[in-house]
């Protein structure tokens, strides 16, 4: 995975960050397969659309949101080619359909979605703790 000196994953194709639509899905989803843009969410103060600015980079994202007033945190814009649903708790379900979905960067720490990825997390031998497979600590 390529990085920028701040950790998180470089994005996909920097000539297209800003043409993605504004609206996405928010979150979920567990595995991830490429970053397409970090953005951040302008709430002006005085009322009016909310709107944002489209970066990179993750640390251009965080120092733009350092400095304006009114600046929320970065959040990634992420695509997953496949995602795991979670309809009620602890029911998962394999979707197999592209999904364009906003995620907080921390998430990114987890390891980019693999081919095993889904079918080792969904397996009736996984490990208790799902996650694990996820966070990339089984193998």
């Amino acid at each position: 995975m390529v990085e920028h000196g701040d950790g998180f994953p470089a994005v996909e194709d920097p000539e297209k960050v800003g043409a993605y639509p504004a609206l996405s899905k928010s979150g979920g989803g567990y595995v991830w397969d490429a970053v397409l843009e970090y953005r951040v969410w302008c709430r002006p103060a005085e009322g009016g659309d909310d709107y944002f600015y489209a970066f990179a980079s993750h640390a251009e994202a965080e120092a733009f949101a350092n400095e304006h007033d009114g600046a929320e945190r970065p959040l990634a814009l992420i695509r997953q080619n496949e995602h795991i649903n979670e309809p009620e708790p602890g029911v998962y379900v394999h979707v197999k359909e592209e999904r364009i979905t906003e995620w907080p960067p921390e998430f990114l720490s987890r390891p980019r979605r693999t081919a095993r990825t889904i079918p080792d997390f969904l397996a009736p031998d996984a490990p208790a703790n799902r996650l694990a497979i996820l966070r990339g600590q089984v193998s």
